[in-house]
C-alpha cells in the first residue's frame, strides 16, 4: 500500500489534480483543513483558524480519515498531511500541540507515508475563497513554510511545476508507477 501525499501553497491547483486521479481510479482522501473551516463557519463561526481546538480538529479529522482505510490496498492520495497541519499551526502563531506531536510521531513511527511527497507548485496566482483567505505573497510565504517542515521531518519533496493539469497527473501517475 501507497499513502502518497499533495502538499503546497493554497490555489497550486491539488484539488484539480486530486480529482483528475480519482476520476483514473486512484482513491483520494479530501483536505482536512477545508472541511473543518466548512463545517465551523456553518456553525456561526466566520474565522474558525483563530481557534485555539483549530489544529487539533484538522489533525484529528486527518487521523480519522487515514485510519479508515488501513485495511485498503493500492495507492493512496492524501490532500495534505499532518505535516501540513505542523507548518499551518507553525504559520498562524500556535503551539504545537500535543495531539499534533503524537500523531506525528505515529505516523514516523508506523512510516504512515511515503517519504517522496508530490510538492505542488503554485500556479502564479491564488483566488480567495471562504477557506482561503490569503494573498498571492503570503501563499508564497506559506508555500516556503511547507518546504521547509517537509525537508526538516526527512521528506523529499517532489516538484511539480505549474503546467497543464494533465501533464502535472501523468508526472505524479508517473513516479508512482516507476516506484512500484
Amino acid at each position: 500500500m501507497k499513502r502518497c501525499i499533495l502538499t503546497g501553497t493554497p490555489g497550486c491547483g491539488k484539488t484539480s489534480i486530486l480529482r483528475s486521479l480519482e476520476l483514473a481510479g486512484y482513491l483520494v482522501v479530501e483536505e482536512a483543513a477545508t472541511d473543518i473551516i466548512a463545517l465551523r463557519q456553518a456553525q456561526g463561526i466566520a474565522e474558525p483558524w483563530t481557534l485555539a481546538s483549530f489544529i487539533d480538529d484538522i489533525t484529528d479529522l486527518q487521523k480519522l480519515r487515514q485510519m479508515r482505510l488501513t485495511d485498503v490496498v493500492g495507492v493512496q492520495f492524501y490532500d495534505r498531511s499532518p505535516l501540513c497541519t505542523y507548518a499551518l499551526s507553525v504559520w498562524l502563531g500556535f503551539p504545537v500541540s500535543i495531539v499534533l506531536t503524537d500523531e506525528i510521531e505515529r505516523i514516523r513511527k508506523e512510516q504512515i507515508y511515503e517519504k517522496q511527497v508530490f510538492f505542488i507548485e503554485n500556479l502564479g496566482f491564488c483566488e480567495p475563497s471562504d477557506a482561503r483567505r490569503i494573498s498571492f505573497e503570503k501563499s508564497l510565504e506559506f508555500e516556503r513554510v511547507h518546504d521547509e517542515t517537509y525537508r526538516s521531518f526527512g521528506y523529499e519533496c517532489v516538484r511539480v511545476a505549474p503546467r497543464e493539469l494533465s501533464e502535472r497527473v501523468e508526472q505524479i501517475k508517473r513516479y508512482v508507477s516507476a516506484s512500484d
